[in-house]
């Protein structure tokens, strides 16, 4: 399967694909089953945070990992966000990492430079894409702050959401769809990413809000699938309107780690009972967000 062409089709026939992160590898195993089991396509994903402050040790590890459990025709393998400021405000050597996912075997990779400004991320972005799809891999930007990673506090959500703190500009999305070259933007509507760090990683996210208004006006400006990354905890109306409007793949990783983690709590640190949390996780989640096998477009590879 291309991962370009996939998303592509998502959105031509109004669904969405889901992207699940893996912040500890025994996670990869159910993560894969459950998607076949669901009959979709979705993507396997790991953010640079993901190895750092988590288990998943490496891009590589969790490509060899997926190589073990990938189900073709259902699984693509993506990598996710790899800033160029991370969320501790430090710089990353972020092409390395990309060359990295290439000789991995990853297919579509997603370059964040959101922290800066809208030059230096469009540069960034187009550099980073004019280097994937020199070797037939999709690249996803982002545009706009989608927020939670960072370390320290962030604004109360309502605060958030009524301000419109950090939403993608409409005008802004036109000049970096066209000079940024990526084939998705993720863009920042009211989502919030689940917090990485160790003191609040564990809490509950805020149940989140989507401006669809906004998403269909930003979709009509720019005519590129949109990604909706802090997928968990969005209330369910909002994401299926919100997959109308023009979102047409959607990151969930707080929702499905916490299951790991809970399961693991629950069960003496028995990685088969958080591996079953997870594959349960994984299928309400797709049903949440898609509806029913029977009711949901068909997606496929």
């Amino acid at each position: 399967m291309n991962a370009k062409d996939v998303i592509l089709k998502a959105r031509e026939i109004g669904t969405a694909v889901p992207a699940f992160n893996i912040p500890y590898l025994p996670m990869v195993e159910p993560v894969a089953a459950a998607v076949k089991d669901e009959n979709i396509i979705a993507i396997i994903h790991v953010a640079r945070v993901e190895w750092e402050k988590f288990s998943s040790k490496s891009l590589e590890a969790v490509a060899e990992e997926y190589r073990k459990f990938e189900k073709p025709g259902f699984t693509l393998l993506g990598l996710d966000h790899v800033p160029v400021i991370d969320e501790d405000q430090k710089q990353v050597d972020y092409l390395p990492i990309i060359r990295r996912a290439i000789d991995a075997g990853y297919q579509s990779v997603m370059v964040d430079a959101s922290r800066l400004d809208l030059e230096g991320n469009i540069e960034a972005t187009a550099r980073v894409a004019d280097l994937v799809h020199a070797s037939g891999l999709a690249c996803e930007g982002e545009l706009g702050a989608v927020m939670g990673h960072e370390s320290g506090p962030i604004k109360p959500y309502e605060e958030i959401f009524a301000t419109k703190l950090g939403f993608t500009d409409i005008n802004e999305a036109i000049q970096f769809a066209k000079e940024s070259r990526c084939d998705w933007m993720s863009v920042a509507v009211g989502n919030i990413h689940g917090a990485v760090a160790e003191a609040t990683r564990g809490q509950k996210k805020p149940e989140a809000r989507l401006d669809v208004d906004h998403i269909a006006a930003i979709y009509k400006a720019v005519k590129l699938p949109l990604v909706l990354h802090g997928g968990s905890g969005i209330q369910v109306d909002y994401i299926r309107r919100g997959i109308k409007a023009g979102i047409a793949k959607i990151n969930v990783g707080t929702e499905i780690r916490q299951a790991y983690e809970n399961g693991l709590k629950n069960s003496n640190n028995d990685i088969g009972k958080a591996q079953e949390a997870v594959y349960k996780r994984v299928r309400e989640v797709i049903v949440d967000m898609l509806g029913e096998n029977k009711t949901r477009p068909a997606l496929k590879g």
